[in-house]
């Protein structure tokens, strides 16, 4: 049905009343603060749903999903809006915003955390930091907190206490039909098993529960040296990381040095190969700890190592990377990193169209490989490193080379890599062979669970998984 004929067909009366069930607000199109709302975090996407439901509490959710079912509508759910593709939006259909519900609740003694579906990972790191406990989530404290867990979720705390996935103790969930149910490992085990990597494919999750565990201060910051030394450095970096330990979080990146502050004048706008650490210790261990790696090479244009609190170093990058940014995303998983890869790694990145164009390989390893392969849907805990090629800018005119150079780097690299990648760091013109290779053999069980509690497929503004046949 094209929107013209439903804007004609949906009698005003739907519309109060689907804005009589609501507590939050129901934005349309006539709405002055209807840009606003619609806005996203990459800037290179621009849709127009028909509605926005911006729902307060589970009753919101629930009305909300009725609608957009019962009305046919294509339906997208926005937590924190921090999406690259943009799937937290549609063109003419109804959003699911849950930016509204951000309440965190922390119980100390169990060093358990109660998350809404809206809050960002720096909504959480503000919450526990007082009880001296973090929740392994992302790098910077932008990120959604339901994106990123319901992809698998990956960062400097993944070494030593796994991925934000095998933190999740339970998730509160508003299915298809409107119901509403609880997820845990006692509870719709199949869907909390579905729920850990397998994205947005099998309802809204209102509410999750997370394990933290003891962080306050860490001994943390990056070190940039020029690229002209890349080769030795990820060359080290790759064979210092097997032996390093687990409370060292490390990953490394291509890069430029941006021209602004606080960054050194002398170093602005050059290429730069930088390894970005969090070492959850005393500055003394941590010193300690990446000795044998420093000590191999030579000096950098900066070491910003410090001691700094936890959320500090989550929200240091965030200045760099405001909403509405350019953004154009490739990943991989990389289980090797051979000499001949990390030539062309260096090669590609030096092709870069904009100082904010980098690429991030961060640690698979620790905690993660002590998971099975089949105990959620992540399956890759066999790799190595998680890798993200991110093409960025500020003016929407670069939007072109931004893709040309992602998609050509990544056709340069892949060929090193097994298959398959992280579905946080996918955009919305891969193919479904590439989402079957993101979940190997555990496609087809995420497939028969999608059948079970979505078999419509009325979640599939998503990296989908079609229900089973």
């Amino acid at each position: 049905m094209s929107i013209l004929v439903w804007e004609n067909a949906m009698l005003d009366e739907d519309i109060r009343q689907f804005r009589q069930n609501l507590r939050g607000r129901l934005i349309t199109r006539h709405d002055p603060d209807y840009d606003g709302a619609r806005a996203l975090y990459n800037g290179m996407i621009d849709k127009r749903p028909l509605l926005i439901a911006q729902c307060v509490d589970v009753a919101d959710v629930v009305s909300a999903v009725n609608f957009g079912r019962d009305k046919q509508l294509l339906i997208a759910i926005r937590g924190g809006g921090h999406n690259g593709p943009g799937l937290g939006s549609v063109d003419d259909g109804l959003v699911i915003d849950l930016s509204m519900m951000k309440g965190v609740r922390v119980e100390p003694a169990s060093r358990t955390v109660r998350v809404g579906p809206g809050c960002t990972s720096g909504d959480v790191d503000h919450a526990t930091h007082v009880f001296g406990l973090a929740v392994p989530f992302g790098i910077v404290s932008t990120t959604g907190v339901a994106g990123l867990t319901l992809g698998g979720g990956s960062g400097y705390l993944t070494r030593k206490y796994g991925l934000t996935i095998d933190n999740l103790l339970e998730a509160d969930v508003v299915l298809a039909d409107g119901s509403f149910v609880t997820a845990s490992a006692k509870e719709n085990a199949d869907l909390f098993w579905a729920l850990r990597g397998g994205g947005g494919n099998f309802g809204v999750v209102t509410s999750f529960l997370f394990q933290a565990h003891p962080v306050k201060m860490v001994y943390a910051g990056p070190i940039f040296w020029d690229a002209k030394h890349g080769k030795q450095i990820m060359g080290a970096y790759r064979d210092f990381l097997a032996s390093a330990p687990e409370e060292l979080g490390t990953f490394v990146g291509l890069k430029t040095v941006p021209s602004m502050d606080p960054f050194p004048r002398e170093a602005w706008g050059k290429r730069a190969c930088a390894v970005i650490s969090c070492f959850a210790g005393s500055e003394e261990d941590g010193k300690k700890v990446l000795a044998p790696l420093l000590s191999k090479l030579p000096a950098p244009f900066f070491n910003w190592m410090s001691v700094m609190p936890f959320p500090a170093l989550q929200g240091m990058f965030d200045p760099f990377f405001p909403k509405g940014l350019q953004w154009y995303w490739k990943g991989d998983f990389v289980r090797d990193l051979p000499d001949e890869a990390i030539g062309v790694y260096i090669n590609q990145s030096a092709k870069a169209p904009s100082e904010l164009c980098l690429m991030h390989l961060y640690p698979i390893d620790g905690a993660v490989h002590r998971v099975g392969k089949q105990e959620t849907a992540w399956a890759a805990r066999d790799v190595t490193w998680s890798m993200v090629i991110a093409a960025i800018d500020p003016n929407p005119q670069q939007a072109g080379a931004l893709m040309r150079w992602g998609r050509a780097y990544w056709e340069a690299v892949h060929k090193f890599n097994p298959g398959g990648a992280y579905v946080n760091f996918m955009m919305d013109d891969e193919d479904e062979a590439r989402v079957r290779a993101s979940y190997g053999e555990n496609f087809a069980r995420l497939a028969t669970v999608k059948k079970k509690y979505d078999p419509a497929n009325l979640f599939r503004v998503n990296q989908n998984i079609k229900p089973a046949a």
